[in-house]
């Protein structure tokens, strides 16, 4: 699978330890940055994820800021992202299974390493349900709005 990945600087060491485990199950990664710890603004990042996921550029998304909100919220912006805010497997399972979500958002202030890299395993294993869950999906969209 080829994975968009992006942080700001407070998401950027957990964002590093994705990345290493991304490559470490064979997918291919795109890191559009921060590359550094220097401070930068997370909306730049979220944007250019958003951007490149709906280019057709990934399959999937994975954002880290400090807390994952205000990545997440940036992401959202963009009709066809579906950017989840998950804290552990039980939320990433979730946001693929029910929400179809596309962008994984992390806190790399808020969770441990461990579970980090657990809940983005997840999020990558888990098929979208479907079914009952495909209308409401499908009115998260603004009217006259799709992917």
């Amino acid at each position: 699978m080829r994975v968009l990945v992006a942080s700001d600087h407070g998401g950027f060491e957990l964002k590093q330890l994705l990345v290493t485990r991304l490559h470490g199950l064979g997918h291919e990664v795109i890191d559009l940055g921060t590359h550094g710890q220097a401070p930068v603004d997370y909306p730049d990042f979220a944007h250019a994820l958003a951007a490149r996921l709906l280019a057709g550029d990934g399959e999937r998304g994975v954002l880290a800021c400090g807390t994952g909100i205000g990545v997440s919220i940036a992401a959202n912006r963009h009709p066809g992202v579906r950017a989840a805010l998950c804290h552990d497997a039980l939320t990433a399972e979730m946001a693929r299974r029910h929400n179809d979500a596309n962008v994984l958002c992390l806190g790399g202030r808020t969770i441990g390493p461990a579970v980090a890299l657990q809940a983005l395993e997840i999020f990558l294993a888990t098929p979208f349900d479907g079914g009952r869950h495909a209308g409401r999906v499908a009115a998260i969209e603004p009217k006259g709005e799709s992917k």
